[in-house]
């Protein structure tokens, strides 16, 4: 919030953000349990070539992605996305009320327009059952795409992704009532469009994702 204050010209440390807040009584949210998609060993498992090394040196480098859920009146929805470790950015998602296989190829298929054949790129998940799948890792191959993936249990090999969705629950979710699954929907397309174009980050040197992308290629 401070970076946010201080980018329109009104310097403020952030301790005295914090204070102010404590004084208007508003707290940050406690993070709800997250949504599992492990399902045991049903197809093949990758290493985890990652090893939390989360830095990238330029942008398509590394990528990582997972789902996560939301409830609303009884009813779930999934979230599908892919973020680049290098800016941060959400480079492609999926939206679906089913955590099918077809929500992830969807949302592959989108992130895929953005790169060339046969680049060196990694793509980290965790060891959910959609991301064991033949049909799935045979996407990556043809796309020259090296598939990496967490220990089993340890969503710390995932962190920038699951930081993410703590990000957008807390900024989105936890703070609104929602009517439908459609509402939801729409809100959601609505901030990642913002947290992309807009969100500014300390670790970004104050930019937004996009804006972060966009001085590499200038300079």
């Amino acid at each position: 919030m401070s970076l946010e204050i201080n980018k329109i010209g009104t310097l403020i440390n952030h301790k005295t953000v914090l204070k102010l807040m404590r004084e208007l009584g508003l707290k940050s949210l406690v993070r709800a349990k997250r949504y599992k998609s492990y399902k045991g060993q049903i197809g093949e498992t990758a290493p985890n070539i990652l090893q939390r090394n989360f830095k990238a040196i330029r942008p398509n480098k590394k990528w990582a992605t997972d789902i996560t859920e939301f409830k609303v009146l009884g009813k779930k929805l999934y979230l599908s996305p892919i973020i680049d470790l290098f800016n941060r950015e959400i480079i492609s998602y999926q939206l679906s009320e089913k955590p099918d296989f077809k929500q992830v190829t969807i949302m592959l298929k989108k992130s895929f327009k953005k790169i060339p054949d046969q680049t060196n790129l990694i793509l980290h998940s965790d060891q959910g059952w959609q991301y064991q799948m033949k049909q799935y890792r045979r996407l990556l191959t043809e796309k020259g795409i090296t598939q990496s993936m967490s220990r089993k249990g340890n969503c710390l090999d995932n962190a920038v992704i699951e930081n993410f969705f703590g990000i957008l629950k807390s900024e989105l979710f936890y703070i609104n009532k929602y009517k439908s699954i459609s509402q939801l929907k729409k809100e959601i397309k609505v901030y990642i469009k913002y947290y992309n174009n807009e969100r500014i980050k300390q670790n970004l040197n104050g930019m937004s994702p996009i804006e972060y992308r966009a001085n590499y290629y200038q300079n």
